[in-house]
């Protein structure tokens, strides 16, 4: 049905392509002029062209794609009848834009998420008019992109906002528990069980603590503001370090194994971050791996475009560090491996966030390194990350 106001014109041309064999999206003067010789059909981005008449002189492939609806079908066609959009309160679209027949000063309509079909497209036209404002319409740009994108990210966030909810919700009930019932019983307890009720509460706040973190973590990595404040670390004593906190924790001390292949080169990075990579590897290989967990060590070389990229110097812009965490439990399955540092993964078991593995990748990275993941020698996961190594000029 044709659009309130419709077209100045009576007489709708017949659009270069139609009815003589294949149809050329660029046929028409107007979009061979605006892509500058760029065929439509390369564009990423959905393209409709309607002219004066309102009559769609082009329809790219990624129009076709996006819509379902077929080039040849859309083009002869009025602009409302080739894309009969509907907001998601069922108003069709261009009767309450009116692109032919509205204010003559407007230029273009924003982004909008519209319903064409039962699917959701994001759309944005623009007018372009005869000679300026108040002039007539002489074409009528439409953009289509999908909205797969969009979801996901929507998708993503909720589920975010789900899993936070959730692990908030076990630590708070437990701290809000205890110092109630501390607070109305106090002179029951005896120091004994005071003291187990408030070990408690402090574990619960550390989760609520290390949560928060990980938020802020992806935050920062997400958006590329996540700040690194380097100095020289000693690998070795990071490692060992870890592994004694681990057999503090209750870890029987036979089950670690620390290899050294060598002096390892330097290395100029956040301590912190360290923490938090070997940290998470770690607790990671005790808890769902089995057996021995092995940590080996030992220098490596980088591509020329790796720790030079840090602006880094001294020992030679090639050399670096591998680190290589391994467990003798089931591993991962081979099809699985491609989404151990995505978001949320926690592979079959439940508990936990799941974000722990994406912050190291992401960590890892911000550093100028490298981390993958695969299946160790005896049958387990062996995830190994490589850091550059190197320190600035004024400290080699």
């Amino acid at each position: 049905m044709p659009f309130r106001g419709g077209p100045r014109n009576g007489a709708i041309p017949r659009p270069c392509g139609v009815g003589r064999g294949p149809v050329d999206v660029d046929a028409d003067p107007y979009v061979a002029d605006m892509l500058g010789g760029l065929s439509a059909d390369a564009l990423p981005d959905g393209l409709v062209v309607a002219d004066a008449a309102g009559t769609v002189v082009c329809f790219n492939a990624a129009a076709e794609r996006i819509t379902g609806v077929k080039a040849g079908d859309a083009l002869g066609k009025q602009l409302a009848d080739a894309l009969p959009l509907e907001d998601i309160d069922g108003r069709r679209w261009w009767v309450c834009t009116d692109p032919y027949g509205g204010l003559g000063i407007r230029t273009r309509q924003p982004e909008r998420n519209l319903v064409l079909g039962g699917r959701e497209v994001l759309v944005t036209a623009s007018y372009v008019r005869e000679d300026g404002a108040n002039s007539p319409v002489k074409h009528v740009v439409v953009a289509l992109r999908c909205t797969s994108a969009r979801r996901r990210g929507e998708r993503n966030h909720a589920e975010l906002i789900a899993t936070v909810a959730h692990e908030l919700r076990s630590p708070l009930t437990s701290v809000k528990g205890f110092t109630a019932t501390l607070l109305r019983k106090w002179e029951r307890f005896t120091d004994e069980q005071k003291r187990l009720m408030l070990e408690t509460v402090d574990a619960d706040a550390d989760r609520v603590t290390r949560l928060i973190t990980e938020l802020l973590d992806i935050s920062r990595i997400d958006s590329g503001r996540l700040q690194l404040h380097r100095e020289v670390v000693d690998l070795r004593e990071a490692v060992d370090r870890h592994v004694r906190a681990q057999i503090a924790a209750g870890q029987p001390e036979d089950r670690f194994r620390v290899k050294a292949q060598g002096p390892l080169p330097p290395t100029w990075m956040d301590r912190d971050k360290l923490d938090q990579i070997l940290g998470n590897l770690l607790e990671n290989a005790v808890r769902h791996g089995a057996g021995a967990v092995t940590i080996e060590m030992a220098g490596t070389t980088f591509g020329a475009a790796g720790p030079a990229a840090d602006g880094l110097g001294g020992t030679g812009d090639d050399e670096g560090t591998e680190i290589t965490v391994s467990d003798e439990g089931p591993g991962i399955p081979d099809e699985l491996l491609g989404r151990v540092f995505t978001r949320f993964w926690r592979g079959n078991r439940r508990g936990g966030t799941g974000l722990g593995l994406y912050i190291v990748k992401g960590l890892v990275e911000a550093h100028g390194g490298t981390i993958d993941v695969g299946r160790a020698e005896c049958g387990g996961a062996m995830f190994r990350f490589r850091l550059p190594a190197g320190m600035p000029d004024v400290l080699a």
